[in-house]
Protein backbone atom coordinates (compact mmCIF):
# COMPACT_ATOMS: atom_id res chain seq x y z
CA UNK A 1 0.00 0.00 0.00
CA UNK A 2 1.50 3.41 -0.92
CA UNK A 3 2.41 5.83 1.83
CA UNK A 4 -0.34 8.29 2.60
CA UNK A 5 1.07 11.53 4.00
CA UNK A 6 -2.30 13.25 4.39
CA UNK A 7 -5.62 11.86 5.57
CA UNK A 8 -8.05 10.94 2.81
CA UNK A 9 -10.65 13.46 1.80
CA UNK A 10 -13.47 11.80 3.68
CA UNK A 11 -16.30 13.78 5.28
CA UNK A 12 -15.70 15.19 8.75
CA UNK A 13 -16.64 12.29 10.99
CA UNK A 14 -18.03 14.65 13.61
CA UNK A 15 -19.66 17.26 11.39
CA UNK A 16 -23.39 17.73 11.18
CA UNK A 17 -26.11 20.24 10.45
CA UNK A 18 -25.91 21.64 13.99
CA UNK A 19 -22.19 22.40 13.78
CA UNK A 20 -22.58 25.81 15.41
CA UNK A 21 -24.16 24.20 18.46
CA UNK A 22 -21.24 21.85 19.09
CA UNK A 23 -18.85 22.80 21.89
CA UNK A 24 -15.60 24.51 20.92
CA UNK A 25 -13.58 21.48 22.08
CA UNK A 26 -15.51 19.29 19.64
CA UNK A 27 -15.31 21.75 16.74
CA UNK A 28 -11.54 22.13 17.17
CA UNK A 29 -10.82 18.42 17.22
CA UNK A 30 -7.69 17.89 15.02
CA UNK A 31 -8.36 16.71 11.48
CA UNK A 32 -4.82 15.47 10.82
CA UNK A 33 -1.76 14.37 12.77
CA UNK A 34 -0.14 17.73 12.07
CA UNK A 35 -2.95 19.51 13.92
CA UNK A 36 -2.48 17.47 17.08
CA UNK A 37 -0.63 19.17 19.93
CA UNK A 38 1.56 17.27 22.38
CA UNK A 39 2.39 13.54 22.18
CA UNK A 40 5.72 14.31 20.47
CA UNK A 41 7.30 11.09 21.66
CA UNK A 42 4.50 8.97 20.26
CA UNK A 43 3.64 10.87 17.07
CA UNK A 44 6.86 12.62 16.10
CA UNK A 45 7.63 12.60 12.33
CA UNK A 46 9.33 9.32 11.54
CA UNK A 47 8.15 7.54 14.68
CA UNK A 48 6.95 3.96 14.26
CA UNK A 49 3.33 4.72 15.13
CA UNK A 50 3.16 7.79 12.90
CA UNK A 51 4.61 5.90 9.95
CA UNK A 52 2.07 3.12 10.46
CA UNK A 53 -0.83 5.57 10.64
CA UNK A 54 0.25 7.58 7.60
CA UNK A 55 0.66 4.41 5.54
CA UNK A 56 -2.78 3.18 6.58
CA UNK A 57 -1.30 0.01 8.10
CA UNK A 58 -2.51 0.41 11.64
CA UNK A 59 -2.82 -2.26 14.32
CA UNK A 60 -5.16 -2.91 17.22
CA UNK A 61 -4.02 -0.96 20.25
CA UNK A 62 -4.69 0.27 23.76
CA UNK A 63 -4.28 4.01 24.34
CA UNK A 64 -3.42 4.65 27.97
CA UNK A 65 -3.40 8.20 29.21
CA UNK A 66 -5.16 10.85 31.33
CA UNK A 67 -8.39 12.60 30.28
CA UNK A 68 -8.13 15.12 27.45
CA UNK A 69 -4.78 13.94 26.08
CA UNK A 70 -6.16 13.03 22.62
CA UNK A 71 -7.14 9.34 22.81
CA UNK A 72 -10.47 9.78 20.99
CA UNK A 73 -8.91 12.11 18.44
CA UNK A 74 -6.15 9.65 17.64
CA UNK A 75 -8.72 6.87 17.15
CA UNK A 76 -10.66 9.09 14.71
CA UNK A 77 -7.50 9.85 12.78
CA UNK A 78 -6.65 6.15 12.61
CA UNK A 79 -9.97 5.57 10.85
CA UNK A 80 -9.38 8.46 8.47
CA UNK A 81 -5.86 7.45 7.47
CA UNK A 82 -6.87 3.76 7.16
CA UNK A 83 -9.97 4.72 5.13
CA UNK A 84 -12.04 2.67 7.58
CA UNK A 85 -15.45 3.06 9.17
CA UNK A 86 -15.34 4.57 12.65
CA UNK A 87 -17.57 3.22 15.39
CA UNK A 88 -17.38 4.16 19.05
CA UNK A 89 -18.89 2.60 22.17
CA UNK A 90 -18.45 3.47 25.82
CA UNK A 91 -17.85 0.77 28.40
CA UNK A 92 -19.76 2.96 30.86
CA UNK A 93 -22.95 3.02 28.76
CA UNK A 94 -22.76 -0.20 26.74
CA UNK A 95 -23.33 -3.82 27.68
CA UNK A 96 -22.59 -7.12 25.96
CA UNK A 97 -25.66 -6.91 23.64
CA UNK A 98 -24.41 -3.53 22.36
CA UNK A 99 -20.95 -4.99 21.80
CA UNK A 100 -22.34 -7.94 19.85
CA UNK A 101 -24.44 -5.65 17.67
CA UNK A 102 -21.47 -3.46 16.76
CA UNK A 103 -19.32 -6.52 16.06
CA UNK A 104 -21.99 -8.04 13.82
CA UNK A 105 -22.14 -4.81 11.82
CA UNK A 106 -18.36 -4.86 11.52
CA UNK A 107 -18.49 -8.48 10.26
CA UNK A 108 -20.95 -7.50 7.55
CA UNK A 109 -18.90 -4.47 6.61
CA UNK A 110 -15.72 -6.57 6.45
CA UNK A 111 -17.42 -9.06 4.13
CA UNK A 112 -18.12 -6.12 1.84
CA UNK A 113 -14.45 -5.15 1.77
CA UNK A 114 -14.36 -2.35 4.35
CA UNK A 115 -12.75 -2.42 7.76
CA UNK A 116 -13.99 -0.89 10.99
CA UNK A 117 -12.05 1.01 13.61
CA UNK A 118 -13.89 0.17 16.82
CA UNK A 119 -13.11 2.67 19.54
CA UNK A 120 -13.97 1.49 23.07
CA UNK A 121 -13.81 4.31 25.58
CA UNK A 122 -13.12 3.46 29.24
CA UNK A 123 -12.37 -0.11 28.15
CA UNK A 124 -11.13 -0.99 31.64
CA UNK A 125 -14.75 -0.85 32.84
CA UNK A 126 -15.66 -3.89 30.76
CA UNK A 127 -15.50 -7.21 32.62
CA UNK A 128 -13.55 -10.23 31.38
CA UNK A 129 -16.46 -11.71 29.39
CA UNK A 130 -17.06 -8.42 27.63
CA UNK A 131 -13.37 -7.99 26.84
CA UNK A 132 -13.18 -11.56 25.53
CA UNK A 133 -15.95 -10.83 23.03
CA UNK A 134 -13.52 -8.73 20.97
CA UNK A 135 -10.78 -11.37 20.70
CA UNK A 136 -11.87 -13.42 17.67
CA UNK A 137 -12.71 -10.27 15.70
CA UNK A 138 -9.29 -8.78 16.43
CA UNK A 139 -7.61 -12.04 15.37
CA UNK A 140 -9.52 -12.23 12.07
CA UNK A 141 -8.91 -8.56 11.34
CA UNK A 142 -12.63 -7.80 11.25
CA UNK A 143 -11.99 -4.77 13.44
CA UNK A 144 -9.09 -2.52 14.27
CA UNK A 145 -9.61 -2.41 18.00
CA UNK A 146 -8.70 0.83 19.81
CA UNK A 147 -9.32 0.77 23.55
CA UNK A 148 -8.93 3.92 25.62
CA UNK A 149 -8.21 3.80 29.33
CA UNK A 150 -7.05 6.09 32.10
CA UNK A 151 -6.04 3.10 34.22
CA UNK A 152 -2.96 0.89 34.06
CA UNK A 153 -3.78 -1.82 31.47
CA UNK A 154 -1.61 -4.33 33.34
CA UNK A 155 -4.11 -4.31 36.19
CA UNK A 156 -7.40 -3.56 34.45
CA UNK A 157 -7.32 -5.51 31.16
CA UNK A 158 -7.12 -9.26 30.77
CA UNK A 159 -3.96 -10.80 29.38
CA UNK A 160 -5.68 -12.24 26.30
CA UNK A 161 -6.73 -8.79 25.11
CA UNK A 162 -3.36 -7.26 25.94
CA UNK A 163 -1.56 -9.96 23.97
CA UNK A 164 -3.45 -8.95 20.82
CA UNK A 165 -2.94 -5.21 21.14
CA UNK A 166 -0.05 -2.78 21.35
CA UNK A 167 -0.16 -0.51 24.37
CA UNK A 168 0.68 3.13 23.63
CA UNK A 169 1.18 5.48 26.56
CA UNK A 170 -0.15 9.01 26.03
CA UNK A 171 0.91 11.87 28.28
CA UNK A 172 -0.91 14.81 29.81
CA UNK A 173 -0.37 17.91 27.71
CA UNK A 174 2.05 20.56 28.91
CA UNK A 175 0.99 24.14 29.52
CA UNK A 176 2.80 25.23 26.34
CA UNK A 177 1.00 22.59 24.28
CA UNK A 178 -2.38 23.65 25.63
CA UNK A 179 -1.61 27.34 24.99
CA UNK A 180 -0.87 26.40 21.37
CA UNK A 181 -4.25 24.66 21.10
CA UNK A 182 -5.97 27.73 22.56
CA UNK A 183 -4.18 30.00 20.09
CA UNK A 184 -5.33 27.77 17.24
CA UNK A 185 -8.92 28.05 18.45
CA UNK A 186 -8.66 31.84 18.69
CA UNK A 187 -7.25 32.09 15.17
CA UNK A 188 -9.61 29.63 13.41
CA UNK A 189 -12.55 31.53 11.89
CA UNK A 190 -14.37 28.45 10.56
CA UNK A 191 -14.37 26.21 13.62
CA UNK A 192 -13.00 28.35 16.41
CA UNK A 193 -13.37 31.84 17.84
CA UNK A 194 -11.54 33.70 15.08
CA UNK A 195 -13.31 36.78 13.74
CA UNK A 196 -14.98 37.57 17.04
CA UNK A 197 -12.43 40.19 17.98
CA UNK A 198 -11.58 38.63 21.33
CA UNK A 199 -8.70 40.27 23.16
CA UNK A 200 -6.67 37.90 25.32
CA UNK A 201 -3.02 37.92 26.31
CA UNK A 202 -0.67 34.98 26.51
CA UNK A 203 -0.57 35.29 30.29
CA UNK A 204 -4.31 34.74 30.42
CA UNK A 205 -4.02 31.77 28.07
CA UNK A 206 -1.35 30.32 30.34
CA UNK A 207 -3.71 30.67 33.33
CA UNK A 208 -6.38 28.74 31.44
CA UNK A 209 -3.83 26.10 30.43
CA UNK A 210 -2.66 25.67 34.01
CA UNK A 211 -6.23 25.37 35.25
CA UNK A 212 -6.91 22.67 32.64
CA UNK A 213 -4.34 20.44 34.36
CA UNK A 214 -3.12 18.68 31.21
CA UNK A 215 -6.60 18.32 29.65
CA UNK A 216 -6.87 20.19 26.31
CA UNK A 217 -10.60 19.52 26.08
CA UNK A 218 -11.09 21.17 29.44
CA UNK A 219 -8.94 24.11 28.39
CA UNK A 220 -11.02 24.75 25.26
CA UNK A 221 -14.20 24.55 27.34
CA UNK A 222 -12.80 27.12 29.79
CA UNK A 223 -11.79 29.39 26.89
CA UNK A 224 -15.29 29.17 25.42
CA UNK A 225 -16.86 30.08 28.77
CA UNK A 226 -14.41 32.96 29.21
CA UNK A 227 -15.28 34.23 25.71
CA UNK A 228 -18.97 34.23 26.61
CA UNK A 229 -18.30 36.12 29.86
CA UNK A 230 -16.14 38.64 27.99
CA UNK A 231 -18.72 39.16 25.22
CA UNK A 232 -19.75 42.72 26.00
CA UNK A 233 -22.60 43.00 23.53
CA UNK A 234 -23.95 39.52 24.05
CA UNK A 235 -23.91 38.81 20.31
CA UNK A 236 -20.52 37.29 19.76
CA UNK A 237 -18.80 40.63 19.15
CA UNK A 238 -15.71 40.02 21.22
CA UNK A 239 -14.51 41.72 24.37
CA UNK A 240 -11.43 41.20 26.52
CA UNK A 241 -10.59 38.13 28.54
CA UNK A 242 -8.89 39.69 31.55
CA UNK A 243 -7.67 38.41 34.89
CA UNK A 244 -11.02 39.51 36.33
CA UNK A 245 -12.81 37.43 33.70
CA UNK A 246 -10.73 34.38 34.54
CA UNK A 247 -11.30 34.89 38.26
CA UNK A 248 -14.98 34.13 37.55
CA UNK A 249 -14.38 31.29 35.12
CA UNK A 250 -11.66 29.49 37.06
CA UNK A 251 -13.04 29.99 40.54
CA UNK A 252 -14.12 26.37 41.07
CA UNK A 253 -11.44 24.53 39.14
CA UNK A 254 -10.15 21.24 40.50
CA UNK A 255 -7.09 19.15 39.71
CA UNK A 256 -7.16 15.72 38.09
CA UNK A 257 -7.41 12.99 40.70
CA UNK A 258 -8.86 9.50 40.77
CA UNK A 259 -9.62 8.49 44.34
CA UNK A 260 -9.54 4.80 43.54
CA UNK A 261 -7.23 4.49 40.56
CA UNK A 262 -3.55 4.28 39.85
CA UNK A 263 -3.02 8.02 40.37
CA UNK A 264 -4.23 7.60 43.94
CA UNK A 265 -1.75 4.82 44.70
CA UNK A 266 1.07 6.63 42.92
CA UNK A 267 0.57 9.70 45.11
CA UNK A 268 0.30 7.87 48.42
CA UNK A 269 3.47 6.00 47.40
CA UNK A 270 5.16 9.34 46.70
CA UNK A 271 4.09 10.67 50.11
CA UNK A 272 5.31 7.57 51.96
CA UNK A 273 8.64 7.46 50.15
CA UNK A 274 9.23 11.19 50.66
CA UNK A 275 8.75 10.68 54.41
CA UNK A 276 11.11 7.69 54.33
CA UNK A 277 13.69 9.77 52.45
CA UNK A 278 13.57 12.49 55.13
CA UNK A 279 12.30 15.10 52.65
CA UNK A 280 9.64 17.08 54.54
CA UNK A 281 9.11 19.52 51.68
CA UNK A 282 8.30 16.83 49.12
CA UNK A 283 6.20 14.95 51.68
CA UNK A 284 4.18 18.07 52.45
CA UNK A 285 3.64 18.68 48.72
CA UNK A 286 2.17 15.21 48.13
CA UNK A 287 0.08 15.49 51.29
CA UNK A 288 -1.38 18.78 50.00
CA UNK A 289 -1.90 17.28 46.53
CA UNK A 290 -3.92 14.41 47.94
CA UNK A 291 -6.06 16.65 50.14
CA UNK A 292 -6.64 18.92 47.16
CA UNK A 293 -7.75 15.90 45.12
CA UNK A 294 -10.39 14.98 47.68
CA UNK A 295 -8.75 12.15 49.61
CA UNK A 296 -10.36 11.43 52.97
CA UNK A 297 -7.98 12.94 55.58
CA UNK A 298 -8.78 10.04 57.90
CA UNK A 299 -7.18 7.71 55.35
CA UNK A 300 -4.07 9.91 55.33
CA UNK A 301 -4.03 9.87 59.15
CA UNK A 302 -4.04 6.07 59.11
CA UNK A 303 -1.22 5.94 56.57
CA UNK A 304 0.86 8.43 58.56
CA UNK A 305 0.44 6.27 61.66
CA UNK A 306 1.67 3.30 59.65
CA UNK A 307 4.73 5.31 58.57
CA UNK A 308 5.46 6.15 62.21
CA UNK A 309 5.52 2.43 63.04
CA UNK A 310 7.16 1.08 59.88
CA UNK A 311 9.76 3.72 59.03
CA UNK A 312 10.49 5.64 62.24
CA UNK A 313 9.89 2.92 64.81
CA UNK A 314 12.02 2.97 67.94
CA UNK A 315 14.41 5.54 66.52
CA UNK A 316 11.80 8.04 67.75
CA UNK A 317 8.88 6.47 69.68
CA UNK A 318 7.29 9.92 69.98
CA UNK A 319 6.35 9.74 66.29
CA UNK A 320 3.68 7.10 66.88
CA UNK A 321 2.06 9.06 69.69
CA UNK A 322 2.17 12.26 67.65
CA UNK A 323 0.49 10.48 64.73
CA UNK A 324 -2.30 9.16 66.93
CA UNK A 325 -2.72 12.58 68.57
CA UNK A 326 -2.96 14.28 65.16
CA UNK A 327 -5.48 11.68 64.00
CA UNK A 328 -7.53 12.34 67.12
CA UNK A 329 -7.24 16.11 66.57
CA UNK A 330 -8.54 15.74 63.03
CA UNK A 331 -11.49 13.62 64.21
CA UNK A 332 -12.35 16.35 66.72
CA UNK A 333 -11.78 19.40 64.50
CA UNK A 334 -12.46 18.18 60.97
CA UNK A 335 -11.26 20.13 57.95
CA UNK A 336 -9.62 22.52 57.46
CA UNK A 337 -8.36 23.00 61.04
CA UNK A 338 -7.60 19.32 61.56
CA UNK A 339 -5.66 19.20 58.29
CA UNK A 340 -2.95 21.32 59.89
CA UNK A 341 -2.42 18.77 62.67
CA UNK A 342 -1.84 16.09 60.04
CA UNK A 343 0.44 18.39 58.04
CA UNK A 344 2.61 18.96 61.11
CA UNK A 345 2.94 15.21 61.60
CA UNK A 346 3.97 14.84 57.95
CA UNK A 347 6.78 17.33 58.56
CA UNK A 348 7.86 15.67 61.82
CA UNK A 349 7.85 12.13 60.43
CA UNK A 350 9.95 13.21 57.46
CA UNK A 351 12.39 15.22 59.59
CA UNK A 352 13.01 12.79 62.45
CA UNK A 353 15.36 9.77 62.69
CA UNK A 354 14.33 6.67 60.76
CA UNK A 355 14.52 2.97 61.55
CA UNK A 356 12.77 -0.10 60.21
CA UNK A 357 14.64 -2.36 62.64
CA UNK A 358 11.51 -3.16 64.66
CA UNK A 359 9.58 -3.89 61.45
CA UNK A 360 12.34 -6.16 60.16
CA UNK A 361 12.68 -7.91 63.55
CA UNK A 362 8.96 -8.69 63.66
CA UNK A 363 9.04 -10.12 60.14
CA UNK A 364 12.06 -12.28 61.01
CA UNK A 365 10.29 -13.63 64.11
CA UNK A 366 7.21 -14.44 62.02
CA UNK A 367 9.35 -16.38 59.57
CA UNK A 368 10.78 -18.50 62.39
CA UNK A 369 7.29 -19.14 63.79
CA UNK A 370 6.22 -20.37 60.36
CA UNK A 371 9.37 -22.48 59.89
CA UNK A 372 9.62 -24.13 63.32
CA UNK A 373 5.92 -24.61 64.04
CA UNK A 374 4.59 -25.26 67.54
CA UNK A 375 7.71 -25.82 69.65
CA UNK A 376 7.46 -26.55 73.35
CA UNK A 377 8.09 -23.74 75.83
CA UNK A 378 11.33 -24.58 77.73
CA UNK A 379 10.55 -26.00 81.17
CA UNK A 380 12.51 -23.39 83.11
CA UNK A 381 10.32 -20.50 81.86
CA UNK A 382 6.95 -22.27 82.09
CA UNK A 383 4.41 -21.12 84.62
CA UNK A 384 4.11 -23.46 87.65
CA UNK A 385 1.03 -22.51 89.68
CA UNK A 386 0.28 -26.08 90.93
CA UNK A 387 2.21 -28.75 92.84
CA UNK A 388 1.86 -31.22 89.99
CA UNK A 389 3.36 -28.80 87.53
CA UNK A 390 6.30 -28.22 89.82
CA UNK A 391 6.78 -32.00 90.14
CA UNK A 392 6.85 -32.21 86.33
CA UNK A 393 9.69 -29.73 86.24
CA UNK A 394 7.79 -26.60 85.28
CA UNK A 395 9.86 -23.59 86.30
CA UNK A 396 12.80 -25.75 87.41
CA UNK A 397 16.10 -23.90 87.12
CA UNK A 398 14.51 -20.55 86.43
CA UNK A 399 16.71 -17.63 87.53
CA UNK A 400 14.86 -14.57 88.80
CA UNK A 401 16.60 -11.79 86.89
CA UNK A 402 16.16 -9.17 89.60
CA UNK A 403 18.20 -11.33 91.96
CA UNK A 404 21.00 -11.88 89.42
CA UNK A 405 24.09 -9.69 89.27
CA UNK A 406 23.36 -6.64 87.14
CA UNK A 407 19.65 -7.54 87.05
CA UNK A 408 20.00 -10.02 84.16
CA UNK A 409 20.56 -13.80 84.24
CA UNK A 410 22.98 -13.94 81.32
CA UNK A 411 23.13 -17.72 80.86
CA UNK A 412 19.35 -18.16 80.72
CA UNK A 413 17.68 -18.55 77.30
CA UNK A 414 14.16 -17.57 76.35
CA UNK A 415 13.93 -19.65 73.15
CA UNK A 416 12.79 -23.24 72.56
CA UNK A 417 15.68 -25.72 72.74
CA UNK A 418 15.31 -26.72 69.08
CA UNK A 419 15.96 -23.16 67.94
CA UNK A 420 18.80 -21.96 70.10
CA UNK A 421 19.34 -18.28 70.74
CA UNK A 422 18.23 -15.95 67.95
CA UNK A 423 18.84 -12.29 67.07
CA UNK A 424 16.01 -10.49 65.27
CA UNK A 425 16.27 -6.91 66.42
CA UNK A 426 19.29 -4.99 65.12
CA UNK A 427 18.90 -1.32 66.12
CA UNK A 428 20.21 1.35 63.77
CA UNK A 429 22.78 3.89 65.04
CA UNK A 430 20.27 6.75 64.83
CA UNK A 431 17.94 8.50 67.25
CA UNK A 432 16.96 6.68 70.41
CA UNK A 433 18.03 3.37 68.87
CA UNK A 434 21.63 4.51 69.10
CA UNK A 435 21.41 4.05 72.90
CA UNK A 436 19.43 0.82 72.54
CA UNK A 437 22.06 -0.52 70.16
CA UNK A 438 24.89 0.19 72.58
CA UNK A 439 23.05 -1.56 75.41
CA UNK A 440 21.89 -4.59 73.40
CA UNK A 441 25.26 -5.12 71.70
CA UNK A 442 26.98 -5.26 75.10
CA UNK A 443 24.25 -7.48 76.58
CA UNK A 444 24.31 -9.94 73.67
CA UNK A 445 28.08 -10.20 73.86
CA UNK A 446 27.88 -10.91 77.59
CA UNK A 447 25.19 -13.58 77.06
CA UNK A 448 27.26 -15.29 74.38
CA UNK A 449 30.27 -15.33 76.67
CA UNK A 450 28.17 -16.70 79.55
CA UNK A 451 26.90 -19.53 77.32
CA UNK A 452 30.41 -20.42 76.31
CA UNK A 453 30.29 -18.71 72.91
CA UNK A 454 27.37 -20.77 71.62
CA UNK A 455 24.85 -18.61 69.77
CA UNK A 456 22.60 -18.77 66.76
CA UNK A 457 21.60 -15.57 65.08
CA UNK A 458 18.31 -15.27 63.25
CA UNK A 459 17.81 -13.32 60.06
CA UNK A 460 17.04 -9.69 60.65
Amino acid sequence: MPRRADPPTTPDLLAGDSDALRPLAERMRPRSLDEMVGQRRLLAPGSALRRAIESGRVHSMILWGPPGCGKTTLALLLAQYADAEFRAISAVLSGLPDVRKVLAEAESRFAGGRRTVLFVDEVHRFNKAQQDAFLPHIERGTILFVGATTENPSFELNSALLSRCRVHVMEALSVDDIVLALEQALADEDRGLGGRGLQVGRDQLALIAQAADGDVRRALTLLEIAAEVADEGGAGKGGSITDATLAQVLADRTRRFDKGGEQFYDQISALHKSVRSSNPDAALYWFARMLDGGVDPSYLARRLTRMAVEDIGLADPRALQMSIDAWDAYERLGSPEGDLALAQVVIYLAATAKSNAGYAAYNAARRDVSEYGTLEVPLHIRNAPTKLMKQLGYGKGYQYDHDAEGGIALDQTGFPDAMGERVYYDPVPRGLELKLKEKLDALRAAREQARGGQSRDGDS
